[in-house]
């Protein structure tokens, strides 16, 4: 699996994770990097990735795309002008490379791209201030924004216009559906909501000590986030509990979560316990989270960027190759990928 983090001080940072068997009875992890360079004019905002295939955006008002498997730029995207607050990818179940690449700004802009290549199928303006963040449903016809409008908006992906907001008293800093679609999960300074999809009906609000700053579902209804708080702790969203916590996960604040389920790129496929996080202070760390229900774990790989770490995303690292294919061929696939719409 890969890791794409972003930095304060304009610097990409991608990393592999490798396993060291130096013998039968190791299960030594590394995070070996794979590049680092300033890619940006300035701040490195958020990251994404899909399968080899990962992007950023800055506050240079840009988007750059890269290929993880050999370490190239692919170019940049310059659609935006304004800074560009959060990025998603779409890959359907049955593919290895992703369809769609959607992303948000702060002067409330959102854009839909074909991923192959990187050409703006739609842009609109769903919020009237800065979006905050983009969370996609597993389908990708459908995509949730929040802003410093305090609102919240559903945007119908294959139609590509918006077809719900509405008003949240209070802003929302992040927001993202759970791995099935069945609910998603909004959060707002020190408290996460749990929402239905379906109806958007609160289910139960999550507490935390202090602002939460990035979140990261897994599975069984697991919720990882972590903030000022330093810790990385794994809610049970049916019971609205905490199941553990990683106390002190860094010594700064966490800026990112990547959970690497089987799905998203585990090591084995049998092995869907690895969580990353990244901090402020430059340091990205590996866990082991069986290990956090007994005792506090040590990490399993860590790697300092020595850099101010602003974003991390991670996925599995495959061939983003693709057969090529005429247009007439990319239409029948992507409609095959959204049919029922």
């Amino acid at each position: 699996m890969s890791l794409i983090a972003g930095s304060y001080e304009k610097f990409i940072w991608g990393f592999k994770l490798k396993s060291l068997k130096p013998n039968p009875d190791s299960q030594s992890l590394a995070l070996t990097p794979l590049f680092s360079y300033p890619s940006h004019l300035s701040s490195i905002t958020t990251v994404a990735t899909a399968g080899s295939a990962a992007a950023s955006g800055g506050s240079d008002d840009t988007i750059h795309l890269y290929d993880m498997s050999s370490a190239t730029s692919l170019g940049s995207l310059h659609d935006h002008s304004a800074t560009v607050t959060s990025l998603s990818f779409f890959t359907p179940p049955h593919l290895s490379f992703p369809l769609n690449l959607v992303s948000a700004a702060a002067d409330g802009s959102f854009c839909i791209y074909e991923a192959d290549p990187f050409v703006l199928l739609k842009s609109l303006k769903p919020h009237r201030k800065a979006i905050n963040d983009v969370s996609l449903h597993p389908s990708g016809k459908l995509a949730l924004t929040v802003g410093k409008d305090e609102c919240l908006s559903m945007i119908n992906l294959v139609r590509g216009r918006r077809s719900f907001y509405c008003r949240l008293g209070k802003e929302a800093s992040l927001v993202t559906y759970d791995g099935s679609g069945d609910k998603f999960y909004m959060a707002m300074e020190d408290k996460v909501m749990v929402h239905e999809a379906e109806d958007a009906r609160l289910l139960c609000e999550l507490e935390n000590s202090k602002r939460v700053l990035c979140v990261e579902p897994g599975e069984n209804g697991v919720l990882y986030t972590g903030g000022e708080d330093r810790c990385i702790t794994a809610w049970d969203t049916n019971s609205g509990k905490v199941a553990y916590r990683i106390e002190d996960a860094h010594p700064a604040r966490v800026k990112g979560i990547v959970v690497l389920t089987s799905k998203a790129g585990a090591v084995a496929d049998d092995d869907p316990y690895l969580v990353a996080s990244a901090s402020s202070d430059g340091v990205i760390r590996l866990w082991d989270v069986r290990m956090a229900v007994k005792e506090k774990p040590n990490p399993l790989a860590e790697a300092n960027t020595k850099s101010r770490l602003t974003c991390l995303a991670g996925s599995s690292l495959k061939s983003f190759k693709r057969p090529q294919i005429g247009k007439s061929d990319k239409k029948e696939e992507h409609d095959a990928a959204t049919e029922g719409v």
